[in-house]
């Protein structure tokens, strides 16, 4: 199990401060580590997953509707989910280290679980989960509105890269066709990233890096239109 000090470094990271500590310890508790420590009946984090998922569904909905009044019913939703996608959520968790905290089973950790968009942005949602159940909405939306709900143009962009930059090279460059290539790989097995390059049409626009094929094409598809608009953004990886 991890240490009280290690956890009570995640909250000190967050700002917030658990009543209830074994909400905290059971949000970090994937269900691999769990299942590997049933003696001790541990809980693992799914239920709390399942509830910050949709304590997290009402303060985007909310924030959404405030901020853009303007957009209709579609664009909304379609907004709200580039923001609470599973890659997006993954990014967040950057911010907070927040995989560093997780208890993984061994399988998990030696195929790099902690690493993985899936588990982290699992994470995270039952992180929210155990703030609403130890301190009420006011303290998730808090937490929500300062770790998820910013930067929303740039994780909308990131989100939508590919589609977006299809519509750009459509409309700026007829005739030219996107492709993107698989150039190389690095690393271990269970720790692997893939290198893509982007081109459109005979020039070589980008290239991306991602723990997936298409991660890193849709990074690509990110910095080849950062770099169309004349912008200077950085994302994760």
């Amino acid at each position: 199990m991890k240490s009280t000090r290690k956890l009570a470094e995640l909250e000190s990271r967050i700002g917030y401060k658990f009543h209830n500590f074994d909400l905290l310890v059971q949000a970090m508790t994937h269900s691999s580590y769990a299942n590997e420590h049933k003696a001790a009946r541990m809980k693992d984090n799914e239920r709390l997953e399942f509830l910050g998922d949709a304590v997290l569904e009402v303060t985007s909905s909310e924030f959404l509707f405030h901020n853009y009044p303007d957009l209709p019913e579609g664009d909304l939703t379609k907004l709200r989910a580039s923001i609470v996608c599973e890659p997006t959520l993954a990014l967040c968790t950057k911010e907070i280290e927040l995989g560093s905290y997780l208890q993984l089973g061994k399988g998990e950790e030696h195929t790099g679980g902690r690493h993985r968009d899936s588990i982290v942005s699992d994470a995270m949602e039952a992180l929210i989960g155990a703030i609403y159940l130890d301190g009420g909405f006011a303290n998730a939306k808090e937490f929500i509105l300062k770790y998820i709900m910013k930067d929303i143009e740039n994780k909308q962009l990131f989100y939508d890269s590919k589609t977006i930059l299809q519509e750009i090279v459509q409309r700026d460059f007829k005739g030219d066709e996107i492709v993107y290539t698989l150039t190389g790989e690095e690393g271990p097995d269970h720790d692997k990233k893939f290198i893509v390059e982007l081109h459109i049409g005979e020039k070589n626009a980008s290239q991306g890096i991602g723990r997936t094929k298409k991660a890193a094409e849709q990074e690509a598809a990110y910095r080849a239109i950062i770099d169309l608009k004349g912008k200077t953004k950085e994302i994760c990886t």
